[in-house]
């Protein structure tokens, strides 16, 4: 069933765990787009565009997901239940706060509430080039992240960022070791792209190569996935259903995987 309301959205991003808001070749996770309109061919002018992008914001303002530059160097969504587990995979990134994105970091605490780039820059004094550069430095390090739209004054509405760990601070009282963040981040990723290989989910959740591969082998000893192989390449999918034969093939698969050499 394809989306149409906010609610579906948000059930759908539950299901699948971490997700994209527009279909980008480069990463095998889904879509938002894709989910909504059914295929993977992007139409800037269409009306469903403008409704994913206004969901970008209305998502993470109700905390029906979280969104931000959180995975995959792009615009994504996390599932709530999946928020400690990417918060934890970021650990170390967050220990190591300085300069421009340090100030910004307690610029955002001491003001207490979602706030604009332009009120972060503005609070420590940055020009838009650099400040904009550190906010978005911040996102991938899971410091901020998307808290719904400022709609006040005239043109387009300005998103609003809060700390990460204010935000969504109940997700966060017990986080998993980064092995089990790893593990359930991944099976999403397989469950969500139906086959990856390693090379796709180091690109999704911005691990190391060894490190995803890794942990897709501790996942299929355990059970939780499948591998096949294909053109001497390695991939893994979603486990078959108990007694059933793993297939070569996985039907429904969105796309082809990267290879890499």
């Amino acid at each position: 069933m394809r989306l149409r309301t906010r609610e579906q959205a948000a059930a759908w991003i539950d299901e699948v765990g971490v997700a994209l808001l527009y279909p980008n070749g480069d990463f095998v996770l889904p879509s938002l787009w894709e989910a909504m309109t059914g295929h993977q061919d992007m139409d800037w002018e269409a009306p469903e565009t403008w409704k994913v992008w206004a969901w970008k914001d209305e998502l993470p303002a109700r905390r029906l997901a979280c969104v931000g530059l959180h995975v995959a160097r792009t615009s994504s969504l996390v599932s709530p239940a999946l928020v400690g587990a990417v918060f934890a995979l970021t650990a170390d990134a967050r220990a190591a706060l300085e300069g421009l994105e340090l100030e910004l970091a307690e610029a955002a605490h001491e003001i207490g509430r979602p706030a604009t780039r332009r009120e972060l820059r503005l609070l420590v004094g940055a020009d838009k080039r650099l400040g904009d550069r550190a906010i978005n430095a911040l996102q991938r390090k899971l410091v901020l992240t998307n808290a719904g739209v400022d709609t006040e004054g005239s043109g387009w509405g300005a998103t609003l960022h809060d700390l990460l760990e204010r935000r969504w601070k109940p997700k966060l009282r017990r986080l998993p070791s980064r092995e089990d963040a790893l593990a359930a981040l991944a099976t999403a990723v397989v469950r969500g792209a139906g086959e990856v290989s390693a090379a796709d989910l180091a690109a999704a959740l911005r691990v190391r190569r060894r490190e995803a591969t890794e942990t897709l082998e501790r996942l299929e000893a355990q059970g939780a996935v499948g591998a096949i192989s294909r053109d001497d390449l390695r991939l893994w999918t979603a486990a078959p259903a108990r007694g059933s034969r793993a297939r070569s093939q996985v039907a429904g698969s969105r796309s082809s995987p990267r290879r890499s050499p």
